[in-house]
């Protein structure tokens, strides 16, 4: 008995110290996510500058992906497709690009709940029409 109890101890332990540390693990990247969310900073590109023609950019923050591809046409945002966004709950952040659209600018406002998500596509946004 001395032995079953022992092993399910040792057991026990394991499962202890590898349950912190995933917890470490997974606080760690989300402080980095959280990080990385919060120095997005959106610039808005010179449309006269850029040719017609459909451009490819994506952001990844880790917890949270997106990839557009965006049409120029006349130096103007034509169409903004969403390839890709993994989010937790930012679905509605899908939104954006109606909105960049729109204005014809991608500095527009964030989706209510969906803020994080907001920035990264709109950061994708932006990287599919750097030129540099």
């Amino acid at each position: 008995m001395k032995k079953k109890g022992r092993t399910l101890l040792i057991i026990g332990l394991i499962a202890l110290v590898l349950a912190g540390g995933y917890g470490i693990y997974y606080y760690n990247r989300f402080t980095n996510y959280k990080k990385a969310v919060q120095e997005i900073q959106i610039n808005e590109p010179d449309l006269s500058t850029i040719k017609d023609g459909k451009y490819i950019g994506q952001h990844n923050v880790d917890f949270i992906f997106a990839k557009v591809e965006v049409e120029i046409e006349d130096h103007q945002f034509r169409s903004i497709k969403m390839l890709a966004h993994t989010n937790d709950r930012g679905e509605n952040a899908d939104d954006i690009p109606a909105q960049i659209l729109e204005e014809q600018k991608i500095g527009v406002d964030a989706v209510s709940g969906a803020t994080n998500s907001s920035k990264v596509i709109q950061k994708a946004v932006e990287k599919a029409l750097q030129t540099d």
